[in-house]
């Protein structure tokens, strides 16, 4: 599309979850350095400042993201950062192929449950959220958070 600037960072791993480089295995502090360093590398290029407080989102939204892949859908098997106009993209693949789901802050007695609130963070957070199934199984979850 014209006009249309991506910075693209990308991390397949077919055997298992690794880093953009192969080295080590993926973490969600690398997910948030490509959203910080696209990000920052599109204000740069355009001169058009970002939101902080929007980059702060689309941080908590990769974190949320790439935590719930280690814990609840069998570890990362990529990610992609785009930026595109106004938003950043963050898409996380994991090897499950079970929904994301909400679940409910309090248990059957009534006590408050730890965890269980990514979901509808990410939800909130971003614009446009998407799942998807992967052709050789798993899943990958798209979110669109507007910085600039």
């Amino acid at each position: 599309m014209p006009g249309n600037h991506t910075t693209d960072h990308r991390a397949d791993a077919p055997d298992g979850p690794v880093g953009r480089a192969g080295e080590r295995p993926c973490r969600p502090s690398d997910v948030r350095a490509a959203i910080r360093h696209a990000v920052a590398g599109r204000s740069g290029t355009t001169g058009r400042p970002y939101d902080e407080e929007a980059l702060s989102d689309a941080l908590l939204v990769a974190s949320e993201l790439t935590t719930n892949a280690i814990l609840h859908g069998g570890g990362i098997t990529g990610f992609d950062v785009d930026v595109e106009e106004q938003a950043v993209r963050v898409s996380v693949s994991d090897r499950s192929d079970r929904m994301p789901v909400a679940s409910d802050p309090f248990d059957d007695a009534g006590r408050r449950r730890t965890g269980g609130r990514g979901w509808p963070i990410v939800c909130r957070l971003a614009r446009d959220v998407r799942v998807s199934d992967l052709p050789a199984g798993g899943k990958r979850i798209t979110a669109v958070v507007p910085v600039f």
